[in-house]
């Protein structure tokens, strides 16, 4: 019998769940090295939440098997399996009469941790999630703004320490400056390093800033699985290709890189981009450039480039 590896492995192998007559996940089978993140992602109602809640067995299936390091879901009590998750929604979920520090504090207090290390470790992401605790810690929920809430609730996914994190669309209810300042935060944590995280999400730019691979979906079938370059310029259908279609240029600047043009560039990049590493995005290039020169004239042979390594990419 092999060992279990000491690190997560999710499999998921023919997955279906039906309501009724309707078929809302459709033999879908997936595998998540660990310390990937693997994003679901698709239009509203294609099975992505019901798929993530078949992982921690909130959604039973109907036929299909998950395994976590080789053992089936199945065989592990639902409670102790999903202590052993992080698990964050859009709704939050927090405790109402817990305080913040409560709240963060709820899983570990399950397992039996040590209060003082209970109390350093709430501290600790408190403060990495810009709540510093001498000000938020003993506030209730309903003394918090959106974003705060949404905070705590990471925070609280991660106070065990999980080797998996769940999350369903964390980021959904927020506004954008609110969210990409919490998507940067939970993209730059020192906790998540490591972690297997399956992320839902609607929202296609930042599928492609927080996944390793993407897992498409439309009717609760699967369209296709990959890196976000591969999606992006090898759609494998024609639902791919008109799913990208409206953001498909900002995409592709986000998506190739410095290492990309290199063949192309008729000439060395100018002054303001010899710093920046070979894997630096087109349009982090492009705005540094802008940033060091609003008249830089090297903008032109960047795009020049920039449409030459496309054109190579997609051939």
């Amino acid at each position: 019998m092999p060992a279990t590896p000491a690190v997560p492995i999710i499999r998921v192998r023919g997955l279906t769940k039906r309501y009724g007559p309707q078929v809302v996940v459709d033999d879908v089978s997936v595998e998540l090295a660990a310390g990937q993140t693997l994003v679901l992602l698709g239009p509203s109602g294609c099975g992505k939440t019901t798929l993530l809640k078949m992982l921690n067995r909130l959604v039973e299936p109907d036929a299909g098997t998950v395994e976590i390091n080789g053992q089936d879901v199945r065989r592990q009590r639902p409670e102790l399996l999903r202590r052993g998750m992080g698990y964050v929604i859009q709704q939050v979920g927090l405790l109402p009469h817990y305080s913040v520090a409560e709240n963060v504090a709820v899983v570990p207090r399950l397992l039996g941790h040590v209060p003082a290390a209970i109390e350093a470790r709430t501290q600790e992401l408190l403060t990495r999630l810009h709540l510093p605790p001498e000000r938020f810690a003993q506030r209730l929920p309903h003394e918090l703004s959106g974003g705060q809430q949404q905070r705590v609730g990471l925070a609280r996914a991660l106070a065990a320490d999980p080797p998996i994190v769940l999350l369903d669309e964390p980021f959904g209810a927020l506004d954008p400056v609110v969210r990409a300042g919490i998507r940067r935060d939970f993209r730059e944590l020192p906790e998540l390093r490591g972690k297997t995280v399956v992320l839902v999400t609607h929202d296609v730019a930042e599928a492609f800033e927080l996944a390793d691979r993407i897992l498409l979906l439309d009717a609760g079938r699967v369209q296709q699985l990959g890196t976000p370059r591969e999606l992006l310029l090898r759609p494998a259908n024609e639902f791919v290709r008109r799913f990208f279609a409206a953001e498909r240029l900002p995409l592709q600047l986000r998506t190739l890189t410095l290492a990309d043009l290199q063949p192309f560039l008729s000439e060395p990049p100018p002054p303001a981009l010899h710093q920046l590493p070979a894997a630096t995005s087109v349009q982090t290039a492009l705005e540094q450039l802008t940033a060091a020169n609003p008249e830089a004239a090297a903008v032109g042979p960047l795009m020049h480039a920039f449409h030459h390594a496309l054109q190579a990419a997609i051939a």
